[in-house]
């Protein structure tokens, strides 16, 4: 039995394209094979759940059954009642929606018996996607899903484990018809180039930082650690500045296999990176990094909480409220990624940067301090790429590693 991981090896990318192949020419002649492409989506999704793993796909199979039941008895509840539903009805199948998620987050510092977990490669992703389509649907955004669109949608196998996160009405609209031929000819050429892309960003530059540089640099740190303060600082730095290379090269890299493959099935799966480290500003960073999280954040955290604590008149203040907002969002942020204290502070750390950053660009505004210029550009990308490599320090948990495990000055 072949088990093949996402985009982790060539050896992937053959028996994907091989599949592919008789959607490629149908596409090409116009024409989408949805059947196809359903039957290649969960060949696909089965081998990266079965041997060893498939306790995990049959958690995925009960935890679609249970997200269908979720969505549609919400659905079912809004065209009953109209514009005269509740709120604690939508609240409660946002709960509901999250939910899963929320268990298999906790249940690692819940005592429990070894080998038992509840969670499956992909569950935060197939968890955005869910609550982004009970929140839209109360929006009115999306009148109806569609039972096979929905699966369908949960279940792109390009996008399942790691993002993209695409939404829903964006996919339905590529999906509902196959393109012309001159724009699938573009898409491919978009396909084959993302492919390249992704091959140069994560099998060698990733595999240079993570798997050829960072350990000897993190073993150097820990040594140093062992014998002088100062020396540390040093190897400290240089697995800040690798780490963070690895980080994006890896991540980049996954996101470009993902919308490659994407592309080569005529569904045109948002870019999740633009050139991050070339940010002028925190703020402007996460315009740039990992995209589709982040705006996901911002509609469906950070603006809901804004909206309601302007409803609700909690804070009267406008900067106040972005405030507390973006300490709501970012520690939401870091929840997800899991339960220590370095993704707190992570979380934390961006929170108060992005604050600070607010607070320094009206101070700048108004005193009409420093006019824009290549130097002073240069400056702001400069502090901008050292801030958020700080934060990856943090956030890759080496810190953790070397400040409980090593002593220091010894």
């Amino acid at each position: 039995m072949i088990n093949l991981q996402p985009y982790e090896n060539p050896q992937y990318f053959v028996y994907l394209l091989i599949a592919l192949l008789p959607l490629i020419i149908g596409l090409y002649f116009g024409k989408r094979y949805k059947w196809y492409e359903a039957l290649v989506s969960l060949a696909f999704i089965f081998l990266i759940f079965d041997a060893d793993k498939w306790q995990q796909g049959v958690t995925l199979i009960c935890y679609i059954v249970y997200q269908f039941l979720v969505t549609f008895a919400y659905q079912h509840y809004r065209k009953k009642t109209g514009k005269a539903n509740k709120t604690w009805v939508f609240c409660l199948a946002v709960i509901l929606a999250i939910l899963p998620l929320v268990g298999v987050k906790i249940w690692p510092v819940v005592p429990h018996k070894q080998g038992i977990d509840f969670g499956f490669l992909g569950i935060s992703y197939l968890t955005f996607k869910t609550v982004q389509v009970v929140m839209e649907l109360r929006d009115g955004t999306i009148k109806q899903v569609d039972p096979v669109m929905y699966a369908r949608f949960l279940l792109f196998f390009p996008t399942i484990s790691s993002g993209p996160i695409d939404r829903y009405r964006r996919f339905v609209k590529d999906y509902d018809k196959a393109p012309s031929r001159e724009d699938y000819i573009k898409d491919l050429s978009y396909a084959v180039r993302y492919l390249f892309q992704g091959f140069l960003y994560k099998f060698l530059l990733g595999w240079f930082f993570g798997t050829y540089c960072l350990p000897y640099l993190e073993q150097q740190a820990i040594l140093a650690g062992r014998m002088h303060p100062l020396h540390l600082s040093w190897w400290l730095l240089g697995v800040m500045y690798c780490y963070s290379m690895y980080l994006f090269f890896d991540f980049a890299g996954y996101s470009l296999f993902a919308v490659s493959i994407s592309y080569f099935m005529g569904i045109h799966t948002p870019m999740n990176f633009n050139k991050p480290f070339a940010a002028h500003n925190i703020k402007e960073f996460w315009n740039r990094w990992h995209m589709t999280l982040s705006f996901w954040f911002r509609d469906f955290i950070f603006m809901r909480f804004t909206f309601f604590a302007m409803k609700k008149r909690l804070i009267k203040n406008r900067n106040r409220l972005s405030q507390v907002a973006y300490l709501v969002n970012f520690m939401v942020m870091a929840v997800w990624h899991g339960l220590t204290w370095y993704y707190i502070a992570y979380g934390l750390y961006h929170a108060l940067a992005i604050i600070i950053n607010d607070i320094w660009l009206r101070f700048k505004k108004k005193h009409k301090l420093v006019k824009h210029n290549k130097f002073t550009e240069a400056v702001a990308i400069f502090v901008t790429f050292n801030v958020v490599c700080l934060s990856f320090l943090i956030f890759s948990g080496f810190l953790n590693n070397l400040w409980f495990n090593v002593p220091l000055g010894k």
